[in-house]
């Protein structure tokens, strides 16, 4: 499931993003009875909580109301729709990302604390992986994310040029390891089969179909082969443990690749 964000009404959406409303950002009603009023932060918080819970297919105004005790109705003075909420629910969630890194270990252990924060992050939130990042939210929590990362690789010196481009393969390269792990805890929950389960069923089948499969796939025999990680704790499935080396190498790489064009502009 993929959820494009700024789908809403574009000045209401972005005018509730950065608070543009009032002080504190929100529109207070006060209702008769002893319910105490409404607000905009209440709103988000709530619907982070059904998508926490439920994932973002679970999200819609009337799971947001019910878990506030209210009607769908009673949450449109505040937030128009959907479309806005989760452009207002992204970003807010957003703002637990730490933003304070020290670079004085020097920026390779700085970029890799916050590579490391970003995927706990994004397991945390599944469902904020399921926001395409093909439009942007433009709020201030998403800003201060890329600014915190910023910070870090400016430390390199390298031009800003490169720089832009960096910062795409360090956003997308977690974001896709995560996504990976994320996928897999949700097939398993879905289908009811563990990865485990699944790929023995399937890959004992390969000896019985395929039973020139070294000869025809030479390369992938050498490479299982060669180059399987052991087993050093299988409380954690088996896709989720490739997903978090495979995180960890890429990421060395990456930042060797960092090193590498640093050295070609001394």
């Amino acid at each position: 499931m993929v959820v494009f964000a700024g789908q809403g009404d574009a000045r209401r959406s972005m005018s509730l993003l950065w608070r543009a409303e009032g002080p504190t950002g929100t529109r207070t009603r006060r209702w008769p009875g002893p319910k105490p009023a409404l607000s905009v932060e209440a709103i988000v918080e709530a619907g982070i909580a059904v998508a926490d819970a439920d994932g973002m297919a679970a999200l819609s105004m009337r799971a947001v109301g019910e878990r506030l005790g209210r009607t769908a109705m009673a949450l449109y003075t505040y937030v128009p729709g959907k479309s806005e909420l989760v452009d207002l629910m992204y970003d807010q969630v957003l703002a637990e990302l730490p933003t304070d890194y020290d670079l004085t270990p020097g920026w390779r252990t700085a970029v890799t604390s916050w590579a490391e924060d970003t995927w706990e992050f994004s397991l945390r939130h599944p469902w904020v992986l399921q926001v395409s990042q093909a439009r942007p939210v433009l709020g201030p929590h998403e800003y201060r994310g890329l600014e915190t990362l910023l910070r870090l690789l400016y430390a390199t010196e390298l031009r800003s040029a490169v720089l832009r481009r960096v910062v795409g393969v360090l956003v997308h390269f977690v974001r896709g390891s995560a996504q990976t792990v994320a996928e897999a805890r949700q097939a398993a929950a879905s289908t009811g089969v563990s990865d485990e389960e699944w790929w023995q069923a399937r890959s004992a089948m390969l000896d019985e179909m395929v039973p020139d499969f070294a000869e025809r796939f030479p390369l992938l025999v050498r490479l299982e082969t060669e180059g399987a990680a052991p087993e050093t704790d299988e409380s954690v499935p088996y896709l989720e443990r490739e997903a978090r080396k495979t995180f960890e190498v890429g990421l060395g790489v990456i930042l060797d690749g960092i090193e590498a064009a640093i050295h070609k502009t001394d």
